[in-house]
């Protein structure tokens, strides 16, 4: 009986591997050889699928978490700060600083930041370099214009271009009405074309007109930088700014007095007190006495 079942699955065996040899498996791919075209085709099918593949991994999944996608920082403004609180400032806000520039300020002291790169309130990646320019510590040098013999006005544009400041005008005795007849640094007489730092105070001499009277400018009702350009164009000076009442609103401030009053004769130099306040802000006899009191 055992003989019987071993022939049996010899048989079947043998059986198998003729089905086998006459009907062989055929390959899928068969067809596409890699000379066909097919072959081909299937090719750049699988590369396109695997560089596909690999985009979407390192735009998706790799650059994401290398570079903390979605995480910004607001840029601090850092203007007006010294350099020396910088550092610190910068690092607990996960930010890093280089400076790139340099210019002078007369406004601000040495080392303080002028400017800054990106500006305050842009997005930026977390340990971001921010860009700054800082004031130097030695203000760069400037020839002295020649002032002497021209008119006080033309004086003041010129130190303007030159960012040298107008200091104290003093009135001489001279034929001619507001002339530079000299120039002093620290009470000292200078000559034009020596190197002054930028900002210097200059202070001039002009000569009075001899007995030339001025009269006083009408100023009330006109703002203070308007009053003080009328003011100074009439050879004359901005005496004391006294405020009356609450300036601190959006209201125009305006000149609301003067003494002395309008068209009261002077000599070149003289100053012109005002009193400023918000437009309608009714001023009482009482106050203008208490000052005049006060500056008697």
């Amino acid at each position: 009986m055992r003989r019987v079942n071993e022939s049996s699955e010899v048989l079947r065996l043998r059986l198998s591997i003729n089905l086998q040899e006459s009907y062989p498996m055929k390959n899928p791919f068969a067809i596409y050889k890699s000379n066909s075209l097919g072959g081909l085709l299937l090719s750049m099918l699988v590369a396109l699928a695997i560089f596909f593949t690999i985009g979407i991994s390192y735009f998706y999944i790799y650059l994401p978490s290398s570079t903390n996608h979605g995480e910004t920082i607001t840029v601090p403004n850092v203007e007006g700060m010294n350099i020396s609180e910088l550092e610190d400032f910068l690092i607990q806000r996960n930010l890093r600083y280089e400076v790139n520039d340099s210019s002078y300020s007369s406004q601000y002291a040495p080392l303080t930041i002028l400017k800054q790169y990106p500006a305050a309130g842009t997005k930026v990646k977390e340990n971001r370099k921010i860009f700054i320019s800082v004031n130097r510590i030695t203000p760069p040098t400037v020839p002295l214009p020649n002032l002497v013999d021209g008119s006080l006005i033309n004086a003041e544009a010129v130190l303007r271009g030159y960012e040298l400041k107008l200091g104290h005008i003093t009135y001489v005795s001279g034929p001619f009405l507001s002339v530079v007849k000299e120039m002093r640094v620290g009470g000292k007489k200078v000559e034009p074309g020596i190197r002054l730092p930028k900002g210097a105070v200059i202070d001039l001499y002009v000569e009075d007109g001899g007995k030339t009277e001025i009269n006083a400018p009408d100023i009330v009702g006109f703002s203070l930088e308007d009053a003080e350009v009328i003011i100074f164009g009439s050879n004359l000076q901005l005496g004391e700014i006294n405020v009356v009442g609450d300036t601190t609103n959006q209201s125009p401030i305006v000149i609301l007095k003067q003494v002395p009053e309008p068209s009261t004769k002077l000599r070149a130099g003289d100053a012109v007190e005002v009193w400023i306040g918000k437009e309608g802000t009714p001023l009482s006899e009482e106050e203008v006495e208490a000052e005049e009191e006060i500056d008697n």
